[in-house]
């Protein structure tokens, strides 16, 4: 498998260090056997994308951390800015690592965060950390293991002292079962500080039964949620990303406005009996419950890497 080196490149990284027409950096990885790929963005010098079953999983710009490509994350973000006071540091928790897209953006945008990232797959970190490598300036540390059994073996005094718990778990294009029950998130959440928020990133598609019953079950765990996505995935007519943001305290509503107004557009973001509305009454997912997240079609993700 090869990909022609486009023009203006940087020497910069692993990847660019090397003569044209280079295999791209890849590994199969130990718990799913799914092959993981990294390859450069085609249009953003200096942007990569981290393909994982053939499903983009994170895109990074090493030569801007706090530039954020994908829908979901810009959402992500926009609401990671409100809290607290902007730049100030937080401690921020990641279950799920990806490319570590959202990490550096904290450790960029708000410098001195103390950050921990939960990662299943140790061969998806180390090809991350060798081709795409972190800022020095970062604080984040980086724990192997499923995510549900280490969130109950962090540091005691780490419990209710975390400001974000980011909950974006994947294997290929699926959320694994045991990571979508209450049993989960209540586990998950005790994380939190009293004001602290959870982001969870939902993909599913029509007519949202998954998503539906996601919100059900994080409002089971937490007092308070919204919802964030593009208009058309809301409204069930097509597959895409639903945000969904959690907390134990009031969801500031003025926060709204200024996240539609973030973008990206269309935007929607519902709230309280909108959301009551649009969960219709779905179950709360339980461990005996669980299921996991449904495959989106194939055709969806193209990744662009050329086989010659």
């Amino acid at each position: 498998m090869e990909i022609r080196v486009e023009i203006g490149w940087r020497a910069r990284t692993t990847l660019d260090a090397v003569p044209h027409n280079p295999p791209l950096p890849s590994v199969v990885l130990a718990e799913s056997g799914y092959l993981a790929t990294i390859e450069p963005d085609r249009f953003v010098p200096g942007a990569y994308q981290l393909i994982v079953d053939g499903t983009p999983q994170s895109h990074v710009d090493l030569d801007d951390p706090g530039r954020l490509f994908f829908e979901y994350i810009q959402r992500m973000g926009n609401v990671i800015d409100l809290i607290g006071e902007p730049g100030q540091p937080i401690t921020a928790v990641h279950l799920g690592a990806g490319a570590l897209t959202l990490p550096r953006y904290i450790a960029y945008t708000r410098p001195g965060s103390r950050q921990q990232v939960v990662e299943l797959e140790s061969r998806l970190v180390d090809l991350v950390r060798e081709n795409l490598p972190l800022p020095r300036y970062a604080q984040i540390r980086i724990r192997h293991g499923d995510a549900r059994e280490v969130v109950g073996k962090l540091p005691a005094g780490l419990r209710g002292e975390v400001d974000l718990l980011v909950i974006d778990i994947f294997s290929g294009s699926r959320t694994p079962a045991h990571v979508t029950s209450v049993e989960f998130y209540r586990s998950a959440v005790s994380l939190l500080k009293p004001d602290g928020v959870v982001l969870v990133n939902v993909a599913d598609g029509p007519p949202l039964t998954f998503a539906r019953s996601q919100v059900s079950t994080l409002g089971a765990a937490v007092e308070n949620v919204a919802a964030l996505a593009e208009t058309q995935v809301l409204k069930g007519r097509r597959f895409g990303n639903v945000v969904l943001v959690g907390s134990n305290s009031p969801l500031p509503l003025e926060w709204l406005p200024r996240l539609l107004a973030s973008g990206p557009h269309p935007a929607k973001a519902v709230a309280g009996e909108e959301l009551r509305t649009f969960a219709a009454n779905a179950p709360i997912v339980t461990d005996a419950t669980s299921v996991p997240s449904p495959p989106p079609a194939r055709s969806i993700f193209q990744s662009g890497t050329r086989r010659d």
